[in-house]
């Protein structure tokens, strides 16, 4: 196993979107993905991923604003890391490679959303040193 961190190329960008269709729970089709992915990637986003060798194994979204509570800042979004790897400690290693990568690009904070009935994912985040500030809510237009 040879697995590398880096930013997917905006030409790469579809390469994300099994990964994240399998993040839904296949509830979002792979042609609407694709369609979003080609909005997002001209919009304030990057996709981070894992390589092991030329293969994707996972990603993380990397939202980029300036918010008036946490200054200039970084939304991680859609991470996901393909069930063959994960237990493995790689979750760490990528998010430690993230927060290198936004201290270097003058990020000061890295916020992110989970589901609610991901738990196994909050045990993650609260132990990388994460705090509950509010909830999100979504309504359908």
């Amino acid at each position: 196993m040879s697995i590398q961190f880096k930013i997917l190329e905006k030409d790469q960008i579809f390469a994300a979107v099994p990964l994240v269709y399998k993040l839904n729970d296949f509830k979002v089709t792979e042609d609407s993905l694709s369609q979003r992915f080609s909005e997002m990637i001209n919009q304030n986003y990057e996709c981070a991923g894992i390589y092991d060798n030329e293969k994707l194994i996972g990603v993380c979204g990397l939202w980029y604003c300036t918010r008036h509570y946490s200054g200039k800042s970084a939304e991680a979004d859609h991470v996901y890391i393909d069930d063959g790897y994960r237990g493995q400690g790689l979750g760490k290693k990528f998010f430690d490679w993230i927060y290198n990568y936004l201290i270097n690009k003058g990020f000061e904070t890295i916020e992110l959303n989970t589901y609610v009935s991901n738990n196994q994912s909050h045990k993650f985040y609260f132990n990388e040193g994460f705090k509950i500030l509010g909830y999100h809510f979504l309504k359908k237009l």
